[in-house]
C-alpha cells in the first residue's frame, strides 16, 4: 500500500507518540531506525549502533534474543525481559518479526518493546512480600532450612547458623542438606516419614527428635518440624523448622540429679533417726562388755586360753563401739563449730598427714589447687573427716599403687567451691554407683568395712549446704566431686557454734 506525504507524516507522528519502543535492525543487529516515546531514543542518535550495546551494555547479542531466534527460524518470536540497562528495570515483552526480501531472505527485523506498568506494581508487591518473608524467617527463634529436591540449601536463617556453626554464607554457597545429618540413611528416613501418613499427614513431619552434625562434628539433639514444598502436585523441595534441645536436656539432667539428691537426703534423714536410736541402745551394753572384760583381765590370773578369749571379746566389743560411733556421726549427733575455712589449707594438712603413710608410699599425688579460693563456712573436724575418708578410699581402691589427683576451683557462678578427688583405680561398677552413699552399703570384704563411711561424708557435706556426687567407668578410676557454698556475708564469718544433743 502506498501512502501520500500527508499520510506518511501522520503515520510517523502517530508512531513517535507510541508509548513503547520500536526498533528496526539489520541482520547484523545494527539499528536502522528507532521510533517511540522513550528517553533513550529521544536523547541520542541511534542509527548504526548495535542494539545490544546501546540498550543492554553488552559485548554480544543478548541471551535468548528474539531477533536471533527470528534469524534462526524465520518466524516471529517473543520473550519476557527486563526493561532498561543490565538486569534492572520493569517487566517488559520483546516481540520481533522479520521483513523479507523478494527471495524470502531477511532484509531487516522489527522489534517491539512493550512495558507492562500494571505488572510493575505486582512485581513490586511480590518483592515486598518476599522481603517480608525473608525477614520473618531470619528473625525466627528456631532454625529454618529450605532445600530443593537435590538437597541444595536455598534458605538458611541466622538461628540455623547459630545452632549448626555454619555461617549463612557457607550454607548457601555449597552445603547440602545431607551434610548436616550423621549419615545419608537419616535423610532418606526423614523423606520416607514425610511421604507417609503416620507422622502428621502426607508431606508433614511433626516433633521428630533426631541429631544433626554441627560444623565442629558435634552431634546436636533437635526437635524437627518439616514439610514438603509442592508445586502443581510435584515435590519441589523441603522446609524444616528445628529447635535446639541441648539446653533442655541440660536442665532435665540437673533436675534429675536434684531429685536424686532430694530422695537421698530424705532417706538419710529417716535412717539417721533410726541409727541414733540403735546407737543409744547399743552404747550402754557395749560399754559394760568392754569395762568388765578389762577388769577381769586386770584382776584375775587366768589361763592363757581364757585371756585370749577375753581379748577377742574385747576386740569385737570395741569394733561394735566404733560402729556405734560411726552411726552417731551419720545421725549428725555431734558437736559442730562453724567457722570460715580455707579448703586448700584443709586439703594440704590432710595430705601432709597421709603422704608419709605406708598406704601412700607408691601413690603419686597430683594437686591442682586454685589460688585465691574464697573461704567457706564449715566445721574443720567434720571437713577433715570428709576428705580424709575420700583420700583413704581412693588409696584403698588403688591398693596402694596409682595416681591420686586432687583439684579445687571456684564455680562459674562464683557461688561454690568445687573440690574433685580422682583416682586411677578399677572404678565403680555401674550397678553399684547409685548406692555408694547409702548406709551399710559396701563392696569391701566382710569385716573390712561398715558401709557407713560415704554415708557420713554425704550427711556432713549436705549439713554444710553442699552436695557430693560420684562418676566412674570401670577400669578408668572414680571421681568424687564436693561442692560447698562460698562465704558471702561478713556476718557469716563469725564463729557459730552449736551443740546437738545425743
Amino acid at each position: 500500500m502506498e501512502l501520500n506525504n500527508a499520510d506518511q507524516k501522520f503515520l510517523f507522528k502517530a508512531l513517535d507518540a507510541f508509548d513503547n519502543r520500536i526498533l528496526v535492525i539489520d541482520p547484523g543487529y545494527a539499528i536502522k531506525t528507532a521510533i517511540g516515546r522513550d528517553p533513550v531514543i529521544k536523547d541520542e542518535v541511534l542509527t548504526g549502533k548495535q542494539c545490544y550495546q546501546q540498550f543492554y551494555n553488552r559485548e554480544k547479542p543478548c541471551d535468548k534474543c528474539p531477533a536471533t531466534k527470528v534469524m534462526e527460524t524465520g518466524v516471529a518470536s517473543v520473550r519476557e525481559t527486563q526493561a532498561g540497562n543490565g538486569e534492572t528495570g520493569s517487566l517488559a515483552c520483546l516481540y520481533s518479526y522479520p521483513v523479507l526480501n523478494e527471495d524470502q531472505s531477511i532484509e531487516m527485523l522489527v522489534i517491539f518493546h512493550f512495558q507492562f506498568p500494571e505488572l510493575d506494581g505486582l512485581e513490586l508487591e511480590l518483592q515486598r512480600s518476599n522481603a517480608f518473608l525473608h525477614k520473618l524467617l531470619q528473625s525466627a527463634c528456631d532454625g529454618v532450612i529450605v532445600a530443593d529436591k537435590k538437597g541444595k540449601i536455598i534458605i538458611f536463617n541466622d538461628a540455623a547458623a547459630q545452632v549448626s556453626g555454619y555461617s549463612v554464607k557457607e550454607a548457601l554457597a555449597g552445603l547440602n542438606i545431607r551434610d548436616i545429618y550423621p549419615e545419608d540413611a537419616v535423610a532418606y528416613d526423614i523423606m520416607a516419614k514425610l511421604r507417609s501418613e503416620e507422622y502428621g499427614g502426607v508431606g508433614k513431619l511433626k516433633k521428630y527428635r533426631i541429631r544433626i552434625v554441627g560444623k565442629n562434628g558435634e552431634h546436636i539433639p533437635i526437635s524437627l518440624y518439616a514439610a514438603i514444598i509442592y508445586e502443581n502436585g510435584r515435590e519441589m523441595g523441603t522446609i524444616g523448622f528445628f529447635h535446639d534441645l541441648r539446653e533442655r536436656f541440660h536442665i532435665q539432667s540437673k533436675l534429675e540429679k536434684t531429685q536424686h539428691q532430694l530422695l537421698q537426703s530424705e532417706k538419710m534423714a529417716s535412717l539417721g533417726t533410726l541409727a541414733a536410736g540403735v546407737a543409744h541402745q547399743l552404747n550402754n551394753p557395749l560399754g559394760g562388755i568392754i569395762l568388765y572384760s578389762k577388769l577381769i583381765l586386770e584382776e584375775y590370773d587366768l589361763p592363757q586360753g581364757a585371756q585370749e578369749d577375753l581379748q577377742r571379746i574385747l576386740k569385737d566389743a570395741q569394733r561394735g563401739r566404733d560402729t556405734v560411733k560411726a552411726l552417731l556421726e551419720f545421725a549428725r549427733q555431734s558437736h559442730q563449730s562453724m567457722k570460715p575455712q580455707d579448703m586448700n589449707y584443709i586439703i594440704e594438712q590432710i595430705l601432709f598427714l597421709l603422704e608419709n603413710q605406708a598406704l601412700f608410699q607408691n601413690i603419686r599425688i597430683e594437686k591442682s589447687l586454685s589460688a585465691d579460693l574464697p573461704k567457706i563456712i564449715g566445721d574443720p573436724q567434720q571437713l577433715n573427716h570428709v576428705f580424709m575418708n575420700l583420700f583413704l578410699n581412693a588409696a584403698q581402691a588403688m591398693e596402694g599403687h596409682g595416681e591420686l589427683t586432687i583439684g579445687s576451683e571456684l564455680s562459674n557462678d562464683l557461688d561454690r567451691v568445687i573440690i574433685t578427688v580422682q583416682d586411677s583405680g578399677p572404678g565403680i561398677a555401674p550397678k553399684y554407683l547409685p548406692h555408694i552413699f547409702e548406709p551399710f552399703f559396701t563392696t569391701k570384704d566382710q569385716g573390712k568395712g561398715t558401709g557407713l563411711g560415704l554415708s557420713v561424708v554425704f550427711n556432713i557435706v549436705e549439713n554444710h549446704g553442699g552436695a557430693i556426687s560420684a562418676n566412674s567407668q570401670e577400669g578408668q578410676g572414680a571421681t568424687f566431686v564436693v561442692e560447698l557454698p562460698v562465704m558471702h556475708a561478713p556476718s557469716q564469718g563469725a564463729e557459730n557454734e552449736h551443740q546437738d544433743e545425743c
